[in-house]
Parts: structure tokens; C-alpha cells; sequence
């Protein structure tokens, strides 16, 4: 059984040259406005990432211990599939 998602309704101020983009591209896509705005948002939102997936990425970054991945035998491997 699906959730019923409750949307509020609300409103934004937006320039008239940006509002007219989004217009457009809605209708090139096949899209209603409101559908598009709300993927990029849910996609941007999204995008962020969770404290754990941060922490393991600042993590990666600063480590001197990562593995290497070695490519002679990556090569094998893929031939061999």
C-alpha cells in the first residue's frame, strides 16, 4: 500500500526571466511547473547527503591508508567475466 504525501501549498517570489525558464523547460519536458520545482528541490535536498555518508566522505579524503586499486588485475578480471 502507497503513503498518501500531503503537500502544502505555499508561494515564492521568483524573478520574472527565471519563472519563464522554468516555464519553459516544465513544457519541454512534458511537465506541470509545479512537478519540475519540486524535482529540482527533492534532487537538491538530496543531493546533500547524511551526516554518516559526510563523515565517511571527509574521512576518505584525508586518509593516507587507501587501498590502491590494482589495474592488471582489474583487466583480468573483467576478461574473465
Amino acid at each position: 500500500m502507497e503513503s498518501i504525501s500531503v503537500r502544502k501549498q505555499t508561494s515564492f517570489r521568483l524573478s520574472q526571466e527565471l519563472l519563464a525558464q522554468l516555464q519553459t523547460e516544465a513544457k519541454r519536458h512534458n511537465r506541470s511547473l509545479n512537478n519540475l520545482v519540486e524535482s529540482i528541490l527533492l534532487a537538491f535536498v538530496s543531493s546533500q547527503g547524511n551526516k554518516t555518508t559526510l563523515a565517511a566522505m571527509r574521512e576518505a579524503e584525508t586518509s593516507k591508508n587507501l587501498e590502491t586499486l590494482d589495474l592488471d588485475n582489474f583487466r583480468s578480471f573483467v576478461e574473465s567475466l
